[in-house]
């Protein structure tokens, strides 16, 4: 990114920080619950995916036998 791009985009950002309003929102404990729920979900999505195509992955990575062959 050039020199007059940057200094750009950073004008711009700190002009915008002196225009932020409060905003009117509630964030109740049950909150941080329901993020943590859905992480721990996408971790849990995640594994299974690895451990349902772990074999696939690991056959794509190893080598055949004729190339096994050949270094021998």
């Amino acid at each position: 990114m050039s020199e007059n791009v940057r200094n750009s985009v950073l004008l711009i950002a700190f002009v915008s920080v002196g225009f932020i309003e409060p905003v009117q929102a509630y964030l109740d404990p049950s909150t941080g619950s329901m993020l943590l729920s859905a992480v721990i979900g996408m971790l849990a999505t995640l594994g299974l995916v690895v451990k349902t195509y772990w074999y696939k992955l690991k056959s794509f990575f190893r080598k055949t036998p004729q190339e096994h062959n050949k270094e021998r």
